[in-house]
């Protein structure tokens, strides 16, 4: 997924690029509009792929996930039950799949990484309206909405699967404990 990510920001940048310079001398709307959304698409996965960069940057899968941000509310149980979360979470991407293998890593660490990736993609929800600022320059407002908000819905998905997945995790590392302890006491 991340390469894939990486050649489609790449892309978008050149599309941008070759219609941003061929629309400066020839003046052609469609060329003006293929470079406005090239430059949207653009900007929606630049940023996605910097924010992820430099969150890892700063916290390398280590933030504490006993917070009071990354603990389950009350109601979301019932909103992942009725969303009916467990049957389609695993049908969707993921970018670094080795940081959720429990092979590769303990419990406690692929929590971790829940709270790292659910902070990059709160993190990109918010950003996801910045080109909305755009239409100040392009008009288009109807496009940047509708563009910003399909990207913050996206992000929001993959809120929902790492708020969905810790609660599950923090049980084993419980359940773990708990073995250890009683295999100690023997």
């Amino acid at each position: 997924m991340k390469n894939k990510m990486i050649f489609l920001a790449v892309f978008f940048l050149i599309g941008l690029l070759a219609c941003g310079i061929t629309y400066y001398f020839v003046r052609n709307s469609v060329l003006f509009s293929f470079a406005i959304t090239f430059g949207t698409c653009f900007y929606h996965f630049g940023i996605r792929l910097a924010v992820g960069h430099g969150i890892d940057a700063v916290y390398h899968n280590k933030m504490n996930y006993n917070r009071w941000w990354f603990k389950e509310r009350k109601w979301e149980a019932k909103l992942y039950k009725l969303l009916m979360v467990k049957k389609w979470k695993k049908h969707l991407p993921t970018y670094n799949p080795q940081a959720y293998s429990i092979t590769e890593h303990s419990f406690e660490e692929i929590i971790q990484v829940t709270c790292q990736s659910e902070v990059v993609h709160e993190l990109n929800m918010l950003l996801s309206f910045v080109p909305v600022i755009f239409t100040i320059w392009f008009g288009s407002l109807t496009a940047f909405l509708i563009t910003s908000c399909v990207a913050f819905c996206f992000d929001g998905i993959f809120v929902i699967i790492q708020r969905y997945n810790r609660p599950r995790l923090r049980r084993l590392v419980i359940l773990a404990a708990k073995r250890n302890s009683s295999k100690a006491a023997e």
